[in-house]
Formats: C-alpha cells, structure tokens, sequence
C-alpha cells in the first residue's frame, strides 16, 4: 500500500470504515489519523497521518508471539489466529506501531488489509471510502496495479515511517512531515480518546485501562 499524505484531509473515513467492516469493538482502532498543529498564528498548519499495520517484512509482532497465533500469509499479509491466541500481549509490546493490540476479549487484533474483501477482488475499506485517493493499494508484482502504477509515478518520493526500527515495512509514504512519526505509540496500541500523544498522561486517570487477566 501507499499513501499520498499531501491528500489527507483528516476526514477519518479510513478509520469509520475500517470499524465497520471489521466489527472493531469501540474504543479501538485498526486504522487511525493523527493530527499536528504547528506554527505561530497567522502562520499555522495542521498535518494529518493516516496510519495503519505497515505488514513489515521484518515483522515484531510475528516474531513476538509464542504459540504461533500470527502468521504471513502467502499473499505477504500478518494475519492473526485468534483461536490461537494467548491473550499475553508480546506482540502489543513488539509492534513499534501501535498496530496491534487485544480487543475486549484480550485476544490480538490488528489491520489484514481487509482480508475477506481482497480474497474476492475487492480493495481494502479504507481504500475504496477515502473521498480523497489517499491509499493506493495493489499487488506489488503486477505494474498495472494501482500501488504499482503510484509507485512507478512517486516512488522516488516516499518513504516508510519509521525506518530506524528496521521492520521493513510495505506501506510507504509520499509527503508526510516526518515530525508526526512522534505521534505514533511503540509497544502499546493507538490510543482510543486522544488524537494528540502529548495528551495522554493527562487523561489517563480519565480514561483507566483494564489490566489483563
């Protein structure tokens, strides 16, 4: 998947249709849009950042789990099984992301491209509702797809988000401030109430997380 940024408008309809789609309990997010507000008034801006499961090649979250509950599809998607699951956590700590974390029956739930929607020639949520043709998704090995098309186009401009962690992502970005990669959590999940990360010592006490069992 790649993502031109330069066309978000921070509208969330990758994260509402994400939740539907997949039945997301409330209070968690597989797809999520971070804002930053920067500048001095009247010179000021707000950068959004769609972000999403990267499907690493060099995935944490896979090589975190015990018992074999995520696996790579043949298709190079991370699945989670949940029948396998045990509930424990590691690959919640693992993702540098915030991609993956327990639902609220505290098995592992995470971003598969929309897996049932691809496996019948469908795009992803997120992708077919976007009104501004943010996401362009595809397979890698055909040129007439629609990520490979964008690619061929901008490829020479994008870049993966965080690329100090080594993950090696597939999901690549065209014209995101690299400031925002701040934003993004490493080891727990996105955060349900705040869009701002700056913000969350100050609303925990608000909004207390249930301890695993």
């Amino acid at each position: 998947m790649a993502l031109d940024v330069e066309r978000c408008i921070g509208c969330h309809a990758c994260s509402v249709a994400c939740k539907v789609e997949n039945n997301v309990p409330l209070g968690r997010f597989r797809t999520k849009v971070y804002y930053w507000d920067h500048g001095i008034y009247p010179q000021v801006k707000r950068n959004f950042l769609p972000t999403l499961c990267m499907q690493c090649e060099d995935a944490p979250c896979l090589k975190s789990c015990d018992n074999s509950a995520i696996e790579r599809g043949a298709d190079g998607v991370i699945r989670v099984i949940a029948d396998k699951c045990t509930h424990l956590g590691a690959c919640e700590v693992a993702c540098p992301y915030g991609a993956i974390g327990c639902d609220d029956n505290d098995v592992a739930d995470k971003c598969d491209f929309c897996s049932h929607r691809t496996a019948v020639g469908m795009e992803p949520a997120c992708v077919e509702t976007c009104p501004a043709e943010v996401f362009h998704f595809g397979d890698a090995n055909d040129p007439a797809s629609p990520y490979s098309r964008f690619m061929a186009k901008h490829g020479g401009s994008t870049s993966v988000l965080k690329p100090e962690e080594k993950t090696k992502p597939s999901v690549f970005y065209k014209g995101h401030a690299k400031e925002m990669e701040a934003k993004i959590p490493k080891g727990r999940v996105h955060d349900p109430y705040s869009y701002e990360i700056e913000t969350w010592t100050q609303l925990a006490p608000l909004f207390p997380k249930n301890k695993r069992v």
